[in-house]
C-alpha cells in the first residue's frame, strides 16, 4: 500500500496543494533526522544503546544524497549539452564519459576516486566522505545526462523557431523556451534517479564514510547481532525512501508534465 499524506483541502489548487505536500515532507525529514535518536533510544539492545550512532549515519547519508544529488543535476546537463553539441570533441567526450560510467560498477568508481584518483593526480587529496559525493555526483550525472537530452530533444522544434523568429538569439532561446521545458519533460526519471542516489549512497562505507549502512555493519560486527541491526537499518532507509518519494511526487505534480493532474 502506497504512503501519502492526508488530503488537502479540496479547493486548494494542485500547485498549492502539491508546494504544501513539499513542505510538509520536507519538516518531516528535517524532524526525523535531528530527533530520531529519541525514538531509536527506547528499543532494547543492541539498538537503543546505539541510537545515536544510527541519527549520526543517516544525516551523513542524506547530506551524501543531497549534496550529489545537486551537483549530479549540475554535471548531467553539461554532459547531455555536450552530447547533443554540434562540436564533435565535445560530443566525443561526454559520449565517453556517460559510456564509461553507466558501464561500469558504482563501488569500483567509488574506489577508483578514493584509492586511484590521488595516485593519477597527487593535487587530489579528498576526504572519504568528499571522495564518495565525488563519485556519486559523476554517477548520478551521466544517468541524469540521458533523461535531460531526451527531455531536450523532446522539445518541438516549431517552438524554437518560432522563438528564433521573435528575435530571441541561440542563448536566449535555451534559457526562456527549450530549457525550462525539457526540465519539466526530465523530472519524473530525474526524481527516480535521486531517490535511487540515497540508496546507492550505502556503497559510501567501503572507503570508510560513517553513513547508516556503515554503522549498521559496525555495530553488528560489535554486537553479533545481525537481525535487529539490519532491521533497524532497513527500516531508517524505508523512512527516508518514503519521504523523499513524497517530495519527489509532489515536485512531479507541481509541475504536471503530462497535464493529466486536476
Amino acid at each position: 500500500m502506497k504512503f501519502a499524506f492526508p488530503e488537502w483541502p479540496g479547493h486548494w489548487s494542485r500547485q498549492q496543494r502539491s508546494s504544501a505536500t513539499m513542505v510538509l515532507a520536507s519538516v518531516v525529514l528535517v524532524v526525523l533526522l535531528w530527533l530520531m535518536a529519541i525514538p531509536l533510544a527506547l528499543v532494547p539492545e543492541p539498538i537503543g544503546v546505539n541510537a545515536q550512532s544510527f541519527a549520526e549515519g543517516t544525516r551523513v547519508t542524506v547530506q551524501l544524497t543531497v549534496i550529489a544529488g545537486l551537483v549530479g543535476i549540475v554535471i548531467g546537463v553539461l554532459a547531455a549539452l555536450g552530447k547533443i553539441s554540434r562540436i564533435p570533441p565535445l560530443r566525443w567526450i561526454a559520449s565517453l564519459y556517460i559510456w564509461v560510467v553507466r558501464g561500469t560498477p558504482l563501488l569500483v568508481q567509488v574506489l577508483f576516486v578514493f584509492l586511484a584518483l590521488p595516485t593519477l593526480v597527487p593535487a587530489l587529496q579528498l576526504s572519504d566522505f568528499a571522495s564518495a559525493c565525488v563519485a556519486l555526483a559523476f554517477n548520478a550525472g551521466a544517468y541524469n545526462a540521458e533523461a535531460i537530452r531526451s527531455g531536450l530533444l523532446a522539445v518541438p522544434k516549431g517552438q524554437i523557431e518560432a522563438a528564433r523568429s521573435l528575435g530571441l538569439s541561440s542563448f536566449f532561446t535555451f534559457i526562456d523556451v527549450t530549457f525550462p521545458q525539457a526540465f519539466k519533460i526530465s523530472l519524473p526519471p530525474l526524481v527516480n534517479n535521486t531517490v535511487a542516489l540515497l540508496k546507492d549512497s550505502s556503497l559510501a562505507y567501503a572507503i570508510g564514510v560513517v553513513e547508516l549502512t556503515n554503522v549498521g555493519n559496525r555495530i553488528q560486527a560489535a554486537t553479533f547481532q545481525p537481525l535487529p541491526t539490519l532491521v533497524t537499518t532497513a527500516v531508517i532507509y524505508l523512512v527516508l525512501t518514503t519521504v523523499l518519494t513524497q517530495i519527489s511526487g509532489a515536485v512531479e505534480r507541481r509541475y504536471d508534465v503530462e497535464g493529466r493532474q486536476p
